[in-house]
């Protein structure tokens, strides 16, 4: 028996003494979690015996529900928000596909064949919210404790029937550390083709859940080795087998996963660049007449493609320009042969906010060089950012003077000559020539460089 999440008390309480006590079962990854000792998210799934949808417009009649539940009724699903919990209620069903679609047609069904069309015998454990009761069709129970990823019937007929199963099954077995039964590695090679019916949104959002699990290099190995990273990222599955030469143990894809692991699993961002860090050194490699391997403009190239894949699977903007900022600076400190005032205020402007990301990228990235492998030091490099921040503030890392300033002062209307001057200056703050809020020094470095057209 497994302890009932607090939010689905008042749902048994008010189910108690209606037509619908005993009929309601708690399923999916909150069983299998409590069973397994994990946290138990906030999600959680109920199936009814019987109308999920009238049992939820009486819930939600008689006061349960922080808002009007949404209502799929061709699916005999509905979600309802509640204090401390988002609950999706289903009607027992089994399901039929068609062959271009990964949305069943769906009829009532008992509590067996709703267990069998589910994607994993350890995400079919039902426990009832009224008795406590376990109830265990498919041999859930003892997957869980033999730690195996299994599906309820022929993983071949499971996967292509919703193809969103084979990413959630890379995914449950890197975040749960399971195994896969025997024929599920086979059946998703087989079936990788399908993912070409997914949405891309769905197949960003398993992604994101892999890529924030601790050890998103396994789920991400198993993406490319069991050939769906290919079909939506061919990119990403094109690092596979390039060498790197003699300051690398690894190939560019594995080494890239060394990477992704070496960053906190709590900022998609850092992720993300990460994963795409080295995304263009394939087609920057060269060998040079000593036989050494080279990747000139690789953090270039990459930021390009990183930009082409992230738009292909419809990132935010914001999320985008931030990866590809990543990539694009991630070569940066190490091809200065000294870390400068200057440089440390450029780096600030250009990176903004996410500057710290930079330098954990860069930190992850030389962890993941071979052993012995001479690197430079980054402590340095943040106790000079650390004294230029205070010395100047990134907001205060531009020119004193504005554009119409500008424009007065060398008696011109506009045009390119402006963000010329304007620039200029920028860089002599930069450089620490010009302080930030010293006007009277922009004004006469202006002129005496660019010197009025006509008297303002």
């Amino acid at each position: 028996m497994i302890e009932l999440p607090p939010a689905l008390i008042p749902i048994r309480d008010a189910t108690s003494g209606t037509p619908f006590e005993g009929k309601v079962w708690l399923v999916g990854g909150a069983v299998r979690d409590a069973l397994s000792g994990r946290e138990v998210s906030d999600d959680l799934d109920l199936v009814v015996e019987g109308d999920a949808l009238d049992l939820v417009w009486r819930l939600f009649e008689g006061g349960i529900g922080e808002a009007r539940p949404t209502l799929y009724a061709s699916f005999g699903t509905a979600l309802l928000p509640v204090p401390g919990a988002k609950v999706e209620f289903v009607t027992a069903r089994r399901e039929s596909y068609r062959g271009e679609s990964r949305k069943p047609t769906v009829e009532p069904a008992t509590l067996l064949e709703d267990a069998r069309r589910r994607d994993f015998t350890v995400n079919a454990l039902y426990v009832n919210v009224h008795s406590g009761e376990l109830r265990d069709d498919v041999g859930g129970l003892g997957d869980l404790r033999s730690r195996i990823l299994r599906t309820p019937l022929d993983p071949v007929e499971t996967f292509r029937d919703d193809p969103l199963r084979m990413l959630r099954a890379i995914r449950f077995r890197a975040k749960l550390g399971f195994e896969y039964a025997a024929g599920v590695e086979a059946a998703i090679e087989a079936e990788a083709d399908r993912i070409a019916i997914l949405s891309v949104e769905r197949i960003q959002e398993e992604l994101v859940k892999m890529l924030l699990l601790p050890n998103a290099g396994a789920a991400l190995e198993d993406l490319r080795r069991l050939g769906l990273l290919v079909r939506f990222a061919p990119e990403l599955a094109a690092m596979s087998g390039v060498e790197q030469g003699r300051y690398h143990h690894l190939d560019v894809w594995l080494h890239t996963l060394v990477v992704v692991d070496n960053t906190p699993a709590d900022n998609l961002v850092l992720r993300l660049g990460a994963l795409f860090h080295d995304i263009g050194k394939p087609s920057t490699r060269t060998t040079d007449v000593e036989g050494n391997t080279r990747f000139f403009g690789h953090e270039i190239v990459g930021a390009e493609m990183a930009r082409d894949v992230l738009g292909r699977l419809r990132f935010s903007h914001e999320i985008a320009a931030r990866v590809i900022r990543l990539v694009r600076n991630h070569m940066r400190l190490g091809s200065a042969p000294k870390f400068s005032a200057s440089a440390a205020r450029r780096l600030i402007r250009d990176l903004a906010d996410d500057l710290d990301l930079l330098l954990d990228l860069v930190e992850a990235d030389q962890r993941g060089l071979k052993s012995g492998v001479s690197t430079f030091e980054l402590a340095p490099i943040r106790e000079a950012i650390d004294r230029v921040l205070q010395e100047t503030p990134a907001d205060t890392l531009r020119s004193p003077l504005d554009g119409i300033e500008i424009m007065t002062l060398l008696g011109i209307e506009g045009g390119p000559q402006v963000g010329t001057a304007k620039a200029w200056l920028t860089e002599r703050v930069i450089e620490g020539e010009l302080a930030p809020d010293d006007r009277e020094g922009a004004t006469a470095m202006l002129l005496a460089e660019f010197g009025p057209r006509d008297a303002p």
